[in-house]
């Protein structure tokens, strides 16, 4: 039937249960007083629960999602870390299986969820190429049919003889994208894999996508955290929060609304003792102090930072990531010692930090703001990604205020003013 989907997806959950392990130290009185209560069910469960050992938690990553996908779609899936975007692709890509509900797929299903999936270390890209073929159904002579093509694209013709555990990061990504388009499934899924690259390759890539959606009718769902490629890419895009579909339709509709929604002028963060460091509040004001979301391009802007620090750290380095309203990573900025030093020594004790971003540093647009702590050679000790938005608006004229980002050549490291107390 030609408008039936070629994905129908009926009420997926997928749970995970979370072993609590509390500790190992059981006083003997503790298990003298358990043995005289319950002498009966002491041997099967008292000592389990006094050990800690039989604590478990349940975790829904996703919850009753119901989507139907018609050929030739092109879906994007966004929404914050944690939202249960990857566990869906694994699941129709069937590494996983669902706890429930039931998926019906009409077809073959070529996936690209990270670097290196599907690829053996030991063998050669021209080996792998062929390994990849035979999994997606192929017979020899067809994948040399499009050998050609698919090493001109990768662009990796100097390598091809090489065992691929010697590969970077960016040809895994290169050959295992080729070989996955030019293999020509009729469902292509890919997972936020595509970052890795460089930001030429990647673009080639959203054009291969978008050309074989047009041409052969083959349907793609792409997990980005860029919105501006979802934006290019996709006719329609799902948001997830929380294992959850919050919003289907338009792809624009989407987006703007995750961006309205993401907002917030205070953040309240519950601290994580078990952390090093831990966040515990957000807020953003305007030049008079303020607090406010929305920021003029002509006047300083202050983001304020509450984080503890639990034991005394001597490499520590806390951050702010701005991103634009199409995704793309544009500034950061680190506090510093008063040598400049990026990484400084905090003893243990609860801190404020208030960073000055100066005037007509942004342009007009919605940015979403990160945070990190992280330790020299130990990342993300806290982070938080999207944890809030900014909108910067231009009240003058066009000539007045123009802001000074590259926003899709690099990323620019803001000369932002930071001071920091101890409370």
């Amino acid at each position: 039937m030609e408008n039936q989907p070629i994905i129908e997806i009926k009420g997926i959950g997928k749970r995970y249960n979370i072993n609590h392990h509390r500790g190992g130290y059981v006083a003997l009185r503790d298990v003298i007083m358990y043995a005289l209560k319950s002498p009966f069910t002491f041997l099967k469960t008292k000592v389990k629960k006094i050990a800690g050992i039989d604590t478990k938690e349940e975790f829904w990553a996703l919850k009753d999602i119901n989507i139907d996908i018609k050929k030739g779609e092109i879906i994007g899936i966004i929404g914050p870390n944690g939202s249960g975007k990857s566990t869906l692709l694994k699941i129709l890509s069937q590494i996983t299986p669902p706890t429930r509900g039931e998926i019906k797929i009409q077809g073959k299903v070529g996936s690209l969820l990270e670097v290196g999936t599907g690829f053996h270390p030991e063998l050669t890209g021209r080996e792998n190429i062929f390994l990849n073929g035979a999994i997606l159904g192929m017979g020899r002579q067809e994948v040399a049919k499009k050998f050609d093509r698919i090493v001109e694209f990768a662009g990796i013709t100097q390598f091809l003889d090489t065992p691929v555990k010697y590969y970077s990061s960016g040809m895994y990504v290169r050959l295992a994208f080729s070989v996955a388009a030019h293999m020509e499934p009729d469902i292509l899924i890919v997972d936020e894999v595509l970052a890795v690259g460089d930001a030429e390759f990647q673009q080639k890539c959203l054009g291969k996508m978008d050309e074989v959606t047009k041409q052969d009718g083959r349907t793609i769902l792409f997990v980005s955290h860029n919105l501006e490629a979802i934006e290019k890419l996709c006719t329609r895009t799902i948001l997830l929060k929380k294992g959850e579909i919050i919003k289907i339709g338009k792809t624009e509709d989407v987006i703007r609304y995750y961006l309205n929604k993401e907002g917030k002028r205070d953040v309240k963060i519950t601290p994580d003792s078990n952390k090093d460091v831990s966040f515990s509040k957000l807020t953003i004001e305007n030049s008079k102090g303020k607090e406010m979301n929305t920021i003029n391009t002509d006047e300083d802007f202050t983001i304020t930072l509450d984080f503890d620090v639990h034991k005394d750290i001597d490499t520590a380095e806390i951050s702010i990531f701005l991103k634009n309203s199409k995704g793309v990573n544009i500034t950061f900025t680190s506090l510093s010692d008063s040598y400049g030093q990026k990484f400084v020594s905090m003893k243990k004790g609860s801190y404020t930090t208030t960073t000055t971003i100066k005037k007509n540093f942004l342009m007009e647009d919605n940015y979403f703001i990160s945070i990190s702590a992280h330790e020299r050679n130990v990342r993300n000790i806290d982070y938080y990604e999207n944890i809030t938005t900014l909108t910067v608006v231009n009240n003058n004229s066009p000539m007045e205020a123009y802001g000074r980002y590259a926003p899709t050549l690099a990323i620019v490291s803001s000369d932002a003013h930071w001071k920091i107390s101890k409370k």
